[in-house]
């Protein structure tokens, strides 16, 4: 744990410094009503010992599930070394790359981090992140309106298989700069978006397209035909990526004739951990001609006075951030910790490693739904190509049934009934490297007991 080394005297010398009474008057101007006078449960005081004991026990209580719940959160085996040279004090206590010559291993490796995210996508350029994958599609959706000047609507087609909550991340980003999102329905027979809905649309403005690959029911799209409709339109193409779906599947750059416009995703799959949400990062990929609205901070390499390579940030001042309604973003922070671990984690697996871990994810969900379809009750709702993810149908509400394999140690997937109650009792599961046969085996055994009882 932390060591916090002022004493009383330091803390009173502080507060006489900057003219405050006490630790309290600090938090003043947040309103009373929303502040917490005390922590239930928690004791006064502790030693460090028995603190770090209480931690254990809270921890224990959550165990080690088996986990087969994706929705855009995935856990897949982190080499140890990762996280060994993430947490060295050179990355770990890293500042913000403001100053070049004072940070050319930082800049180095977020240059290197850019170079691999726009090959692994297909695209030009990439940024050296931002918060999440959702917010990164909010950003890339604003992106489009300040780089597509001939549409003035600032309207996004967005398909109903998007992913439920960055979907609603966007409207809530943006519906202060009126952007407008019409969602397109998708064919419930195959769980892909109809292209009929798309011509609807046909002939009316609209300044972009976002295709998400695979989709939240894990099938794959016609990205194809979809980004070729959406640029005979007249419209950008925002791609919504599994980074690591594309070890194995045609990257965004390459889809139709004339690829996607904006990448973004969720990196975490890249060596983030599962912790309670986070933190994770987001990334954004795009074509050289758009590279000045995008937004968020982009490394460039270069050489100093004596020829010698260097690393600086390029095209964008820091104070571009901060001008307010004038700023490309405002949304600027890079998640540094979390790229420092994707980028050892994309070294240290290089193109073959990744693919391996993609294919064999997609091997197991085979198994796994295999295994479960052979459960009385349980039946696959969508057949299609899928990457790592298939939705169930099951005979009775899923909720009850996650609960009953939650109390066996098993975190059976996500209950889609909440987000498309049209499907009715559907579940959303997911298997990567991390499950083993036995893993399976023991899901498989769990539900077929609980739907029997």
């Amino acid at each position: 744990m932390p060591f916090i080394p002022h004493t009383e005297a330091d803390v009173r010398e502080m507060l006489t410094t900057i003219g405050a009474a006490d630790i309290e008057a600090l938090f003043s101007e947040i309103p009373a009503a929303l502040r917490t006078r005390a922590l239930e449960g928690a004791p006064q005081a502790l030693g460090e010992m028995e603190v770090g004991r209480l931690m254990q026990q809270r921890g224990a209580r959550d165990g080690r599930p088996i986990n087969f719940i994706g929705a855009g959160a995935y856990e897949h085996h982190i080499p140890a070394a990762v996280w060994a040279i993430v947490t060295r004090g050179e990355f770990y206590t890293a500042y913000t790359p403001y100053q070049a010559e004072a940070s050319q291993g930082t800049l180095q490796l977020l240059y290197e981090y850019q170079t691999m995210m726009a090959n692994l996508t297909g695209m030009q350029v990439s940024n050296a992140s931002l918060y999440d994958g959702a917010s990164a599609l909010a950003e890339a959706c604003l992106m489009s309106v300040r780089a597509h000047r001939k549409s003035r609507s600032a309207r996004m087609l967005a398909p109903a298989t998007l992913h439920p909550a960055y979907l609603a991340a966007s409207r809530a980003i943006t519906e202060g700069q009126n952007l407008k999102f019409d969602v397109t329905p998708y064919e419930q027979a195959s769980g892909l978006t109809q292209l009929a809905a798309l011509e609807a649309h046909r002939g009316q403005d609209i300044t972009a397209v976002v295709i998400q690959q695979p989709n939240f029911f894990g099938l794959l799209e016609d990205v194809d035909a979809i980004t070729d409709w959406a640029h005979a339109n007249g419209a950008l193409v925002i791609a919504v990526v599994n980074p690591l779906s594309l070890a194995i599947l045609k990257p965004p750059g390459e889809w139709g004739e004339k690829g996607a416009d904006i990448v973004v995703g969720e990196g975490q799959p890249l060596g983030a951990p599962l912790s309670s949400g986070g933190p994770y990062f987001g990334f954004m990929t795009t074509r050289q001609e758009l590279v000045r609205q995008m937004p968020g901070r982009i490394i460039g390499r270069t050489v100093d006075l004596d020829g010698k390579p260097g690393f600086a940030l390029t095209l964008q001042a820091r104070e571009q951030h901060i001008r307010r309604s004038k700023a490309t973003s405002n949304i600027c922070t890079n998640q540094g910790l979390l790229v420092t671990a994707a980028t050892i984690y994309m070294t240290l697996l290089g193109a073959e490693g990744l693919e391996r871990v993609a294919a064999v994810s997609q091997a197991r969900t085979t198994e796994l739904v295999e295994a479960l379809t052979r459960i009385a009750g349980v039946k696959l709702m969508f057949d299609g190509p899928r990457f790592h993810e298939a939705v169930l149908q099951l005979d009775r509400d899923p909720a009850g049934v996650l609960r009953a394999l939650a109390s066996r140690n098993i975190v059976g997937g996500y209950d889609l009934s909440r987000d498309y109650p049209e499907l009715g009792h559907a579940l959303l599961v997911c298997a990567t490297e991390m499950r083993t046969r036995e893993d399976i085996d023991a899901y498989a055994k769990a539900l077929t007991e609980i739907l029997a009882g």
